[in-house]
């Protein structure tokens, strides 16, 4: 799976924007991850008594299209009415970035070393999580999309601005440019259509102590499409976050039988979109 390598939890001096600054209004700001476009999540922890709580702030740069904080903040709120996600504070933009402000909600990421020390129970919980939101979200009701067509312009996008195998997962360097476009122009008919996390990867499940998934974070591709596409990326990041076959305990989580086809069409996709 291709996790950019400057996705991290900070372990330096971060530069604080403004607005997170006046956002916190006197609390304690921690960075605590950085993802591969610059975007900063913050936590802040009222250590004042002022009654608001720890609170996070997801920031981004102007001209980062590849995130938008207001979608997911749509997303957030829609979701809020039928499983466990941050609930949202705020959210606005300005002329040096957008901004998201949600509640902390508990649990730690699937990703927390503590889960890294034990995979089978981590990797277990992350497919019942996965199952737990496609059986609560309810399709017919969702406004957003996630589907092949909608994503395919994306992968486009990516080829024009010169990327190809280089960029992609050791599994897919094999693959000539127009094998892999051609590959993702035929997908394999739909399983089951669910709304689909859109970003499965292990560290937006949240898990209590005793390893019950507590919430899912980072739902700004939220949207309905077909269960894999979820399922395959998620089994992929236990893999590479947990170790070799850690993503059966995923699909056993599920309670489903790993679909090849579908497994590497999703993952396909995910790579080049």
């Amino acid at each position: 799976m291709r996790i950019p390598a400057d996705s991290e939890i900070p372990d330096g001096a971060v530069a604080v924007p403004a607005v997170v600054t006046a956002l916190a209004r006197g609390d304690a700001i921690t960075p605590v991850w950085r993802n591969e476009l610059g975007g900063l999540t913050f936590r802040l922890d009222d250590t004042r008594g002022g009654g608001r709580g720890a609170r996070y702030v997801k920031w981004v740069a102007a001209g980062t299209p590849e995130i938008d904080l207001a979608a997911e903040a749509e997303r957030l709120a829609w979701a809020a009415r039928w499983v466990r996600v941050p609930s949202v504070l705020e959210h606005g933009a300005d002329g040096a970035g957008a901004w998201l402000v949600t509640e902390a909600v508990p649990g730690v990421p699937a990703v927390d070393r503590r889960w890294a020390a034990d995979p089978v129970v981590a990797a277990t919980a992350i497919g019942r999580g996965l199952r737990l939101l496609h059986d609560s979200l309810p399709v017919a009701e969702c406004p957003f999309d996630w589907g092949v067509p909608r994503r395919l312009p994306r992968a486009d996008e990516r080829i024009a601005d010169g990327e190809g195998p280089a960029d992609w997962a050791p599994e897919h360097q094999r693959l000539t440019l127009a094998e892999a476009r051609a590959r993702l122009d035929a997908p394999p008919p739909i399983d089951r259509l669910v709304v689909c996390h859109g970003d499965p990867c292990v560290p937006n499940t949240l898990l209590h102590d005793d390893g019950t998934v507590a919430a899912h974070v980072d739902l700004g591709s939220l949207g309905v499409a077909d269960r894999w596409a979820d399922l395959a990326v998620g089994a992929w990041s236990a893999e590479q976050d947990y170790g070799p076959g850690c993503d059966s305990w995923v699909y056993e989580g599920y309670g489903i039988e790993p679909d090849q086809e579908r497994i590497a069409y999703y993952r396909l996709l995910w790579d080049l979109a």
